[in-house]
Order: structure tokens, then sequence, then C-alpha cells
């Protein structure tokens, strides 16, 4: 089921139409979306809909906005860059485990922005805030030796969103599959080295303490 965000008094009837949109979408697909179902939905007439939403684009705008706010809340927080790289990691696998809805709206989005260019500039602009956010953990990471030194972040970002993307279109009943792919990329990333602390220190660690040390004694 969606989760609603907390609001404001006058925005309960907009953002109910949003959750109403957002659940035919993961139901019935985008061919199935009509705004007169949606108003009915939230008990209001198409006039009402069209005040706070005057175009259905306007409306998909909503239901992108509130899908990325979902995938936006595994992002960010305390700590290192490290951290919150493992902290996105095991928040879409929440996601994806606790709400498949989400992935199916942004997997039918996807789908019709191949031959919507309208729709497709939308979701374009959300996947390169996806990757911004990306590159910049990746760099840090890099900075702090938490990853390879020749890790390049903006082909590995390039590759997170692709890759999960992807796998985000994958029927929900195959949970094993979103789980492998998962494992991949934190390994391609390096983060799965140090899942354990019996692994050791990473590697690229290691290496940038060495070179501090040598700096030390010359």
């Amino acid at each position: 089921m969606i989760r609603r965000q907390a609001t404001t008094p006058a925005e309960p009837r907009k953002d109910a139409l949003v959750a109403a949109a957002y659940q035919i979408l993961a139901t019935r697909g985008f061919e199935g979306l009509r705004t007169r179902e949606v108003a009915a939905a939230v008990g209001v007439n198409i006039a009402t809909l069209h005040y706070h939403f005057p175009h259905k684009e306007d409306l998909i705008r909503g239901v992108v906005a509130y899908a990325m706010g979902r995938f936006r809340g595994t992002l960010g927080g305390a700590g290192s860059a490290e951290d919150q790289l493992r902290a996105h990691f095991r928040g879409l696998r929440r996601l994806s485990r606790d709400e498949p809805e989400l992935f199916t709206v942004m997997a039918e989005l996807a789908i019709r922005g191949v031959r919507d260019a309208s729709l497709r500039k939308i979701v374009g602009g959300t996947d390169d805030a996806w990757r911004a956010m990306l590159r910049t953990l990746l760099r840090r990471a890099k900075d702090e030796g938490a990853v390879a030194q020749d890790l390049d972040p903006d082909g590995m970002a390039a590759v997170i969103v692709a890759t999960l993307k992807g796998t985000f279109m994958l029927p929900a009943s195959q949970p094993e599959n979103v789980e492998r792919t998962f494992r991949q990329l934190e390994s391609l990333v390096g983060l799965r080295a140090r899942a354990s602390t019996l692994a050791g220190p990473h590697p690229a660690r290691v290496r940038a303490r060495t070179r501090a040390r040598r700096s030390a004694g010359s």
C-alpha cells in the first residue's frame, strides 16, 4: 500500500489525487489511467482535479515526485559516504520487498516514456538527479579510501542506475534476482569486501593508510 507522507491542511485533496493515480498506475498501467476515474476514486469532480492538475502531465509529475521521494528517502543521512551507500542499497532492498508497487509504477512510466517525449523528459530528470547523488557519494567514498582508487564515479553511477532500473522491471515474484543484482553491484563498487569485520580492512583503505605512513616517515 502507498505510504502517505505528512501534508499541510491545504494539500490533502491534491495528495489524495496523486495517491489514487499512483494506485491505478500500479494495478492497471498507464493505459488504464483516466483522470475521471482518479477524480471519482477521491470523491471529487473532474473540475476539482483540473484545478489541482490542469493537465494529465501535471498529475503524472505528482506521481513521479512521490515515487522519487520514496527513493530519495534511502539517500542522505549521517555517516561516511560508504555508510550512506550501504544504507541506500539496504533501503532499496527494503522498498523492493515492502513496496513492490513503487517499482511497478516506475517501470510503467519508464516503458511509456520510450514513446512519449514529455513523459521521457519527466522521468529522465529524476534519473539525472539519482545519478548525480550517487556520483557525489562515490566520489566521496573514493576520497575516503573506501573504494578502489581506479573506480570511475561517473561511470559507476550510470551503471547502478541503469542496472537497478532494469532489475525493477522484473516480476515481484523473483526476489532472488533482485538480491543477486544488489550483491553484484555491491561487489563491483567494493562495498561487500567490508560487509564483515572478519574480512579485514578494505584493500583501498589499506593502500591509503600505507601511503600516509610513508609520507609521515619521509
